[in-house]
């Protein structure tokens, strides 16, 4: 798990403890220090920690304008011990909603697990942006973390998509493929 990296070919249009307005503005990175575990083993350096003990993430881009924020997350989603939602929901996404982001882009390909808890915060977080025309969306989550995440039916809050090519994407247009994915979903 210690060579899986953030997303970095974002970084020459969006560097994320460079934004004042995010919630990880002035961090500093070390590239040689491992210091944070999902379990037992060591995660690359540049993941951010917002509060689990078992999953970390990085805001690899943000667009004010167009209301959207693409976070990527490694590790194992626990909601039954570590309530992750609850801290992945104060800690972060409650601060990129002060600043008027409803859509939500979550790659969730490095989530290994999910072990689910109460509906509460899905719930909370799905109102909030559907109010605002806004959307969350789990793209390329693994079959059986999908699995675990749809028997509590949570996939009624956060759409899951698969899309195997979202790196050969800039982000404007990741985010214009799924925003029109789910308009026709809609209709």
């Amino acid at each position: 798990m210690h060579t899986i990296e953030p997303y970095y070919n974002w970084r020459h249009i969006y560097i994320g403890e460079e934004d004042k307005l995010n919630p990880f503005y002035g961090r500093e990175y070390s590239e040689f220090e491992f210091s944070q575990t999902v379990y037992n083993y060591y995660i690359h350096p540049q993941w951010d920690d917002f509060g689990s003990r078992t999953l970390y993430l990085k805001i690899i881009y943000v667009d004010y304008e167009l209301n959207f924020a693409i976070i990527e997350l490694i590790g194992e989603w626990n909601d039954a011990i570590e309530n992750d939602i609850m801290e992945l929901k104060r800690e972060v996404i409650d601060k990129l909603q002060e600043q008027k982001i409803s859509k939500f882009i979550l790659i969730a390909e490095n989530v290994l697990n999910f072990h689910s808890g109460d509906k509460d915060y899905y719930e909370e977080w799905y109102e909030e942006v559907s109010d605002k025309d806004g959307w969350i969306v789990a793209l390329n989550m693994p079959e059986a973390t999908q699995y675990d995440f749809k028997k509590k039916k949570l996939n009624y809050y956060i759409e899951l998509m698969q899309l195997d090519d979202w790196r050969v994407y800039k982000p404007y247009h990741l985010f214009k493929k799924i925003d029109d994915e789910l308009a026709k979903r809609l209709n």
